[in-house]
C-alpha cells in the first residue's frame, strides 16, 4: 500500500511517525513525573536537594553505573544478533536505545520488538523478533533465579502473611497451562509470533552455546550493576543497611515486580508499591523508597531514551524498503 504513494509523501509520513514517537515518549515521561499520585514532583526535587543527591561526584558515579548497565545490554544484543547478521557496536547502540524510546509508552515494552526488527531487512525480521525475545528471557531468568534465592532469605528473616491457598491455586493454574502447552507443542498447533513452537525450539537449539553463555553472563552483569545502583541510592539517602540485607529485599522486589501481570505504563508504580511493601519490613520510610525507585527509572529508562530519541529521529529504513 505504501509503495503506491509518491516518494516525498512516504518520506513525510515516515518523518511524522518518528516525530510522533519522540513526542509521545517525552509526554509520557513528563506526565509520569508531574501526575504521580504517590510522589509529588516538587517534594521529590526538594528532597533530593536536601540530601545533596545532585553533587557532582554522586551524579558522575550514578551516570557511570547507568552507562555500564546499558553498555552490557548493547554488547549482549550485538552478540545475539551476530547469529544472523554482524553489526557494529554503534549499530547495536542505535538499535537498543532507539527501540527503548519507541517502546517506552507501549504495554510491556512490546514496541521494542517491532522497533528493533525494523532496523533490519525484511528477510531477517522474524529471527530478530526471536532473538529479542531470547534476550529478554535471559534477563528474566537471571531476575527469577536470584529473586527466588533472595525471597527465600526474605521469608526466612521476616514474618510475612502468605496466602498459601492462593499460591497453590496459582501454581495449579500454571501447571495446567504448561501441560496444555506441552501437548500443543507435540501436536504442532501453537505458534509464537508467527513461528511454530517446534521451529522456535529448533532455532534456540541452533544458537551456539557461546552466544547463550555470553548472553546470560551479560544479563548477570547488568543485574549486579542496577541492583548495586539501587543500594548506592539507599546509602545516599542516609539509609543504614548492610549490602547483604539490602540485596535480599532488592532481589525480592525485582522478582515480584517482574511476575506481577502489568503493562509497562504502570511499571514504575508497581515497582514503587512492591518496594515500599518489602522495605517496610526493614523500617525504611515510604517516601525515601519512592524517591529511589523514581531515580532508578530516570537513570535507566528516561536518560537512555532521551539519547535514543536522537536515533529515532535520524532513523532510515533499510535500503531494500527505502
Amino acid at each position: 500500500m505504501t509503495n503506491a504513494l509518491p516518494y516525498k509523501t512516504k518520506q513525510f509520513f515516515f518523518a511524522l511517525i518518528k516525530l510522533s514517537i519522540v513526542v509521545g515518549a517525552f509526554y509520557f515521561i513528563y506526565n509520569k513525573l508531574t501526575n504521580n499520585d504517590k510522589l509529588d514532583f516538587s517534594e521529590f526535587v526538594g528532597f533530593l536537594k536536601e540530601k545533596a543527591i545532585f553533587s557532582t561526584k554522586n551524579i558522575i558515579f550514578l551516570v557511570f553505573l547507568t552507562l555500564f548497565n546499558w553498555f552490557f545490554e548493547i554488547i549482549k544484543w550485538r552478540v545475539l544478533i551476530s547469529f544472523i547478521k554482524k553489526v557494529t557496536f554503534f549499530e547495536a547502540l542505535q538499535q537498543s536505545l532507539g527501540s527503548l524510546t519507541a517502546s517506552l509508552f507501549t504495554p510491556n515494552r512490546i514496541g521494542e520488538y517491532g522497533a528493533k526488527a525494523i532496523y533490519f531487512a525484511r528477510q531477517y525480521r522474524k529471527k530478530v523478533l526471536l532473538l529479542n525475545l531470547i534476550s529478554n528471557v535471559m534477563q528474566m531468568s537471571i531476575t527469577v533465579i536470584l529473586g527466588c534465592i533472595g525471597f527465600w532469605f526474605f521469608a526466612s528473616n521476616y514474618t510475612i502473611d502468605i496466602d498459601y491457598f492462593r499460591i497453590s491455586r496459582f501454581a495449579i493454574i500454571i501447571l495446567v497451562v504448561l501441560s496444555l502447552s506441552v501437548i500443543g507443542v507435540k501436536q504442532n498447533r501453537y505458534k509464537v509470533k508467527g513461528f511454530k513452537i517446534d521451529k522456535l525450539l529448533r532455532f534456540v537449539k541452533d544458537l551456539p552455546a557461546k552466544l547463550i553463555v555470553l548472553g546470560l553472563l551479560y544479563s548477570l552483569l547488568r543485574y549486579f550493576i542496577f541492583s548495586f545502583q539501587f543500594y548506592f541510592l539507599l546509602q545516599l539517602f542516609g539509609i543504614n543497611i548492610i549490602y547483604i540485607d539490602a540485596m535480599i529485599v532488592i532481589t525480592s522486589m525485582y522478582l515480584l515486580s517482574s511476575i506481577i501481570p502489568s503493562i509497562f505504563l504502570f511499571d514504575v508504580i508497581i515497582k514503587g508499591s512492591v518496594a515500599v511493601y518489602l522495605f517496610s519490613f526493614t523500617g525504611i520510610n515510604e517516601f525515601t523508597i519512592l524517591c529511589v525507585v523514581t531515580l532508578m527509572w530516570l537513570l535507566n529508562f528516561v536518560l537512555p531514551s532521551i539519547f535514543g530519541s536522537y536515533y529515532v529521529l535520524n532513523f532510515n529504513l533499510p535500503k531494500d524498503e527505502a
